[in-house]
């Protein structure tokens, strides 16, 4: 059981890590093969010794198992198109609306306002897609457990 959890683990590092399509199928498939084999463990010790213990034990793997899938579904329900042509339409007005005061401001909102939506519109892009992006979603947490678990 503590080697498919430390290969379980090493799998969801790399799914963080990693960039390339093909390996992400690989990397799943492996990952779903050691859920089942997790699980199959878990469930023949539980059926074997159905104590208070070993029901602590099943709920855990079953959290485990489960924290897997809210970040496939996290990393799947991006932001939706109607909040994008939302955000948008502020952007759009809101030049609109410095446009037509523009002779009482100076020249600086011309460009602070258009380079500020920008920049936003950039950092919301680039929190979308994670695995494509400049900002990189490292698991520390996953990787200090990795690094704990080795050592033992």
């Amino acid at each position: 059981m503590h080697e498919l959890l430390k290969n379980y683990l090493d799998q969801r590092v790399l799914f963080y890590e990693t960039r390339d399509e093909q390996q992400l199928g690989r990397i799943n498939a492996q990952t779903a093969q050691l859920q089942s084999e997790l699980w199959s463990v878990v469930r023949a010790v539980a059926a074997k010794q159905p104590t208070y213990p070993v029901g602590l034990a099943v709920s855990g793997m079953n959290d485990v198992l489960n924290s897997e899938g809210y970040t496939q579904a996290a990393w799947w329900y991006r932001l939706p198109v109607a909040a994008w042509a939302f955000m948008a339409a502020i952007a759009i007005f809101s030049t609109l609306l410095i446009g037509y005061s523009s002779h009482r401001r100076g020249v600086t909102v011309f460009v602070v306002l258009p380079l500020a939506v920008s920049v936003s519109f950039f950092l919301i892009a680039d929190i979308e897609s994670p695995r494509h992006g400049l900002i990189r979603v490292v698991p520390q947490n996953l990787i200090r457990l990795s690094q704990s678990l080795r050592a033992q």
